[in-house]
This record gives C-alpha cells, sequence and structure tokens, in this order.
C-alpha cells in the first residue's frame, strides 16, 4: 500500500515495532507490535485489531517483563 503522508512517496510494509504510550499516567512500552511502517518517511499504522489487543493488554493489570529508565528532556 502506498505511504498515506503527503509528498511522501513510500510504501508501507509489515514490520514489528516498539509502540509507547501513556496510560493511566504511566509510560508503557509494548515490543514486537505489528504494524505497517513506510519504507521512506517512517509512518507507522496500527490495525484496528492491534489497537484492540494493545487495549486488552493495557487493561490487565501485571507485572511488566522488562523495566526500561525514563528520562526527562529539560
Amino acid at each position: 500500500m502506498k505511504c498515506t503522508m503527503d509528498g511522501c512517496s513510500g510504501d508501507y510494509e509489515d514490520r514489528k515495532v516498539l509502540h509507547t504510550v501513556r496510560f493511566r499516567g504511566e509510560i508503557v512500552v509494548i515490543d514486537h507490535v505489528p504494524a505497517e511502517v513506510c519504507d521512506v518517511c517512517g509512518d507507522v499504522l496500527l490495525h484496528p485489531e492491534t489497537v484492540q489487543q494493545i487495549e486488552k493488554l493495557l487493561s490487565v493489570v501485571h507485572k511488566p517483563s522488562r523495566t526500561a529508565p525514563v528520562y526527562e528532556y529539560a
């Protein structure tokens, strides 16, 4: 599929991405999320089913498999 960003001539390709979201005041990072990524500009598209799966994952309260430091840009 052609990229939907204005002026970009790229094509979307299937990849796994690192997805970051703020949820209930916390930063959550989810690895290996299936997405379509433009091979030129890097625009990322998530399928509705993927978004629903992420929402389900966030609704379950459990300890993350890994943690990472978060730095403030000041």
